[in-house]
């Protein structure tokens, strides 16, 4: 399947989330911080930083101003008081 490049751009962002974030990402355990794309809208697709933890504020805080000086777009869902979900789009 070959990608788009927005599709590729946001691949590109998932994986600095990745790296800039690795101390909430556990091979084997539950993961503080986990990543999705949805490619649901073909003309939008949104990179999902799903944040759940006891304090979730502070880190989707950092998740939201690392996204946005790597020119994403954000908005925050708040699910629960430990489940916040930061979405991200390129344009």
């Amino acid at each position: 399947m070959t990608r788009s490049p927005s599709d590729r751009s946001l691949a590109d962002l998932a994986d600095l989330v990745a790296e800039q974030f690795s101390d909430y990402r556990h091979s084997e355990e539950f993961n503080e911080l986990s990543l999705v794309i949805d490619n649901s809208d073909r003309e939008h697709p949104t990179l999902i930083v799903h944040i759940d933890c006891q304090q979730p504020t502070d880190l989707a805080q950092r998740v939201e101003a690392f996204l946005r000086d790597h020119s994403a777009r954000t908005e925050r869902e708040h699910h629960s008081e430990t489940d916040i979900r930061v979405l991200a789009t390129i344009e």
